[in-house]
């Protein structure tokens, strides 16, 4: 838990930091670093997205995943989570559930995320999420000073996914071939680059009602080994 923990005390301190700064970025300064950031998270989608071992899996994967995505609704829940810690807040956040929703899931999704995580929790190995915290924390100073403190509020849901994953490495491992894994890695990149479009305010796409869309590469390997 040791990489985990590092993690979300960058994106609580950069955050913060970030937060601080608010007043002091003008609109256009703030507007262009974030589409400037939106073309660097483009970029890593792609980058991971092209790691696609079996495209029809993942073509599946995403069909599967929106449906369940859309039955639970999990983007509009994440929203009313943040829209109920900003009226607690009495609005000083600023724009929390926006900054919420889309911290969790820059910070969530992703293949340091998920890599990170088990080398941590079967190797002690926690380089990955170290490397994963600098980075983190750099976006997190940039993306609080235009979303407030709902980025640091996302650090929750990192400490919830990336624990959980360190917790359960152990029994997930022998269930993940490299194939499978990159497959996940390619249907983080896929939602990454959603989240980049959004940020570029070109299309409102419900990225996290996609989120299940990861982990059906990992029930097909289930399945497979059952049948």
């Amino acid at each position: 838990m040791l990489g985990t923990l590092v993690n979300v005390a960058a994106i609580v301190v950069g955050g913060l930091v970030g937060t601080f700064l608010k007043g002091g970025l003008s609109p256009k300064i703030s507007d262009t670093i974030m589409k400037g950031l939106a073309l660097c998270v483009l970029l890593v989608g792609i980058i991971n997205a092209l790691k696609v071992s079996n495209l029809l899996l993942v073509i599946l994967a995403m069909v599967l995943g929106a449906i369940v995505g859309e039955w639970l609704d999990i983007d509009q829940k994440l929203k009313m989570l943040g829209e109920g810690i900003a009226t607690k807040l009495n609005g000083r956040g600023g724009k929390v559930a926006e900054g919420f929703v889309t911290g969790s899931l820059l910070y969530c999704v992703g293949a340091m995320a998920i890599v990170g995580s088990l080398e941590s929790g079967l190797s002690g190995n926690h380089q990955t999420l170290y490397a994963k915290s600098i980075l983190d924390g750099i976006v997190a100073v940039i993306f609080a000073s235009t979303l407030g403190i709902g980025i640091v509020l996302s650090a929750f849901s990192v400490l919830f996914y990336q624990g959980a994953l360190t917790l359960a490495a152990s029994s997930l491992q022998p269930l993940l071939s490299e194939g499978i894994k990159a497959d996940m890695t390619s249907l983080g990149g896929l939602l990454i680059i959603g989240i980049g479009l959004n940020m570029l305010e070109q299309h409102k796409l419900k990225v996290a009602n996609l989120l299940p869309a990861v982990f059906v590469p990992l029930l097909y390997q289930l399945v497979s080994l059952y049948l």
